[in-house]
């Protein structure tokens, strides 16, 4: 009984500020109405956050798949390193590197680019994505794998159409991160991306509740929040069971 008292409490405890912006944000209705009408649209920012977040999400998942499963599955010189070495990428300050990556990406043509900003999200999903995915084709019984070779498929015929369908929950999982991740962020878009036409929702947002002398609207900034979180709720209550069990064979198996 008592548990159920806990988890009732940390529920409320955790939906009220939702609730909470929820109720604000529609105190004043209109906060929406200007919200669609700012700048170059709602629609546009949307889409923008939309995009980038498919092309992160796509990126991570191809990445830490075939690198999960070559860090699992094969020996070469240096793996252990290589894989050290991505993982440091945690250590390093994110504000730190962002400006070297403007440069960088300056260099390649991609600089104030939505495909660039989601290759830096890429980039800093690796980490732990790859953590997951190892983890997770390690947990695999290798008999798995021999039997379908036996069967006749190739390596990459065998990863694509048995492996993949075995380690579906983490990689579920860190689709999910990666969502979570390049949807929410601020502080990537608003130092690599210049164009308000390229905006995505967490840099339009706070333009948008930006009034006069530095001043906050914030029923604006509620009808934001709202606006940002539905996707994330609704993705998360949808994939909840895959998640769990992502992180029961991904993280703590290997």
């Amino acid at each position: 009984m008592s548990r159920y008292l806990t988890l009732s409490a940390l529920a409320v405890l955790f939906l009220f500020p939702l609730v909470w912006s929820g109720y604000a944000s529609f105190e004043e209705p209109s906060n929406y109405l200007e919200m669609a009408r700012f700048g170059e649209g709602l629609g546009t920012y949307a889409t923008n956050s939309v995009l980038v977040s498919v092309m992160t999400v796509a990126g991570t998942l191809v990445v830490s798949a075939l690198g999960g499963y070559g860090f699992a599955r094969f020996d070469f010189p240096g793996k252990n390193l290589l894989f050290l070495a991505t993982l440091a990428i945690l250590m390093v300050p994110y504000a730190t590197i962002l400006i070297p990556l403007y440069v960088l990406l300056g260099y390649l043509g991609l600089q104030n680019s939505l495909v660039g900003l989601s290759l830096v999200f890429v980039m800093f999903q690796l980490p732990f994505a790859l953590f997951m995915m190892r983890n997770a084709f390690e947990a695999l019984p290798r008999e798995l794998e021999e039997a379908a070779l036996v069967d006749g498929c190739g390596t990459f015929r065998a990863f694509a159409r048995i492996l993949l369908q075995a380690v579906r929950p983490a990689l579920i999982t860190v689709g999910l991160f990666a969502f979570l991740a390049s949807w929410n962020d601020f502080f990537a878009p608003l130092i690599l991306l210049n164009d308000g036409a390229s905006f995505t929702l967490p840099v339009a947002v706070v333009s948008m509740t930006q009034q006069t002398f530095g001043a906050i609207d914030y029923g604006m900034l509620q009808a934001g929040v709202m606006v940002m979180a539905f996707p994330c709720l609704i993705l998360f209550i949808v994939l909840q069971r895959h998640y769990v069990r992502g992180f029961m064979s991904g993280a703590l198996r290997g």
